[in-house]
């Protein structure tokens, strides 16, 4: 019969020749745990003198494998079967049970600060991930790089903190810059000694720090990404007694605070929780928090360029519209335009023409982006040169455009629609390419304006429609407004023009006299959703209303 042979264990061949028949187990191993060390006095271990057992060839009192087979006479064989794997380790257990819950928790933290729309969540989020952490219930976080985007804006966002309590840590004075912490005036220098010019403070230095800074005064330098602690601020005899008042004020008891930075970005901020009670985060809890900080010092560093990038085509885009609504005697004009993300080709144009006249635009170009913001600028600049030479004519104006767009832009379309309007004779001449119908709002009508069907610019070989001359009564409003307020809905076309229009009827009487009035009511009922102090659409939204006195 063919020997069998044991399995290797790390590695290693059994040092003895294995038994030439499959052993079986004795009636003493039959009810012992196989992976259980022997007991001390059985044969095969080192018994209480330390005398070796004489299962081990080499003597050296390993244990013996309990299932050697009985030999003739009934006495148990001590044949080694080599060494026993050991017991599971409970400690070992329970220290990979903490590592995968660690791994967990930390992969839930960073998904959720991944899926933030935006600067101002990701650090509402880094806050609150971070607190959890560390056992916080309150912090702050400042971002302001030396270099590169947010420099010229700092960014401080409180978590668990009010306005007054921010007003409170702005009075702790900066490390150095306490009462009488001046250095000694050196004096006038010796007769024959050369003095030496003190140096020149490093750039980062000189910088002006913000307000909130005052709280990391005692973090490393940069290049050093580990923490700083005050287990008992109201016993810490080296920090300002102005930062132990507002500690007792505000009830905190103790703080912890970290650096944000990345390699490639620098040190861009720092983030400190505040502790209701004398304590200080464990080991474990500085380890897990400073994994999670260094993700969320990547992921706000990207947040900090998105948000410079959305602010520099926000400002850009702004200076290509009008800076100010002209006043022209007899119409009141008012606008509302939000601005998305990505910055969208929506805008809009009022101009005084010759004769008292006043020019009305509002269009949209395709795409979004700086290039789209770029060609709303050459539209709007085009169209005002037409405006000026042949204004009385919208249908002129627009063909003209038509033109421009076709040969130098053929890729690109745009709508718009322009309006002609005389104040004295109360009378409006306009035409539309792909625009929307503007919209009356009076006491006694609200209703979309009966425009001509006709094709967007840059869509047809020779774009011509008719134009429509409208007589809007004292009183009434003319509301002109962009695709995006309709796309905004979310709805089909035909429900959001009918949902715009439930708006207009909507306006109170005494707020139909004013047109700021009208444009903020239909906003905000059109799009009760939006939040429209920060605009996150992916669209921009124009409102323009000209209000005949």
């Amino acid at each position: 019969m063919t020997t069998p042979h044991l399995p290797k264990v790390a590695g290693i061949n059994p040092p003895v020749t294995p038994p030439a028949q499959t052993p079986a187990p004795t009636s003493a191993a039959s009810s012992a745990d196989p992976l259980s060390p022997a007991a001390p006095g059985t044969p095969g271990t080192e018994g209480p003198e330390g005398a070796e057992g004489p299962g081990h060839p080499d003597g050296a009192g390993a244990p013996a494998c309990t299932c050697a087979p009985a030999n003739p006479s009934g006495a148990a064989s001590s044949a080694w079967c080599g060494p026993l794997l050991p017991a599971p380790n409970a400690l070992v257990q329970d220290r990979l049970a903490g590592w995968i819950s660690d791994l967990t928790t930390l992969q839930d933290l960073t998904e959720r600060l991944t899926r933030t729309g935006g600067l101002d969540a990701a650090l509402h989020e880094a806050l609150r991930a971070g607190a959890a952490l560390v056992g916080a219930r309150r912090g702050l976080v400042t971002l302001h790089p030396a270099t590169g985007p947010g420099r010229e804006h700092p960014v401080t966002v409180g978590f668990g903190l009010d306005h007054a309590d921010l007003g409170h840590i702005e009075t702790i004075p900066e490390a150095g810059r306490a009462g009488g912490d001046r250095p000694a005036d050196p004096g006038p220098p010796e007769s024959g000694r050369r003095t030496r010019r003190p140096a020149a403070p490093h750039p980062e230095a000189a910088r002006p720090q913000p307000a909130y800074g005052r709280l990391f005064d005692d973090l490393p330098p940069a290049g050093s990404r580990s923490g700083t602690a005050h287990p008992d601020i109201a016993a810490d005899e080296a920090l300002d007694p102005r930062h132990r008042e507002v500690a007792a004020r505000l009830g905190y008891g103790a703080s912890y605070a970290v650096p944000l930075e990345t390699e490639h970005a620098g040190r861009i901020g720092a983030a400190v929780w505040l502790y209701d009670e004398p304590a200080e985060p464990t080991e474990r809890q500085r380890h897990l928090v400073g994994l999670y900080r260094d993700h969320a010092t990547e992921h706000l560093a990207r947040q900090l360029e998105l948000a410079e990038a959305r602010q520099t085509v926000a400002t850009l885009r702004e200076e290509l519209l009008p800076s100010r609504l002209p006043r022209t005697p007899g119409i009141r004009l008012a606008v509302r335009h939000r601005t998305g993300p990505l910055g969208g080709g929506d805008w809009y144009d009022a101009l005084p023409l010759p004769e008292g006249a006043l020019g009305l635009a509002v269009g949209g170009v395709s795409d979004s982006g700086p290039g789209a913001v770029a060609a709303v600028g050459r539209m709007r600049a085009s169209l005002r040169a037409y405006a000026v030479m042949e204004g009385e004519d919208p249908v002129a104006v627009l063909s003209d455009l038509e033109l421009l767009l076709r040969l130098t832009e053929p890729s690109r379309a745009a709508t718009a629609i322009f309006a002609y309007c005389e104040p004295s004779d109360r009378k409006v001449v306009l035409a539309g390419a792909g625009h929307c119908p503007p919209l009356i709002i009076g006491d006694h009508r609200v209703e979309f304006v009966e425009t001509s069907l006709s094709a967007p610019l840059g869509m047809l070989a020779c774009w011509e429609a008719p134009s429509v001359e409208i007589e809007p009564a004292p009183g009434e409003t003319l509301l002109f407004y962009s695709d995006g307020l309709l796309h905004r809905t979310g709805q089909p076309m035909d429900r959001a023009f009918a949902r715009l229009r439930t708006a207009a009827a909507g306006v109170p009487k005494a707020a139909r006299r004013d047109p700021d009035a009208v444009v903020e009511h239909v906003l905000r009922t059109v799009l009760p959703q939006e939040d429209h102090g920060e605009w996150e659409g992916s669209e921009d939204v124009v409102l323009l209303a000209a209000h005949f006195d």
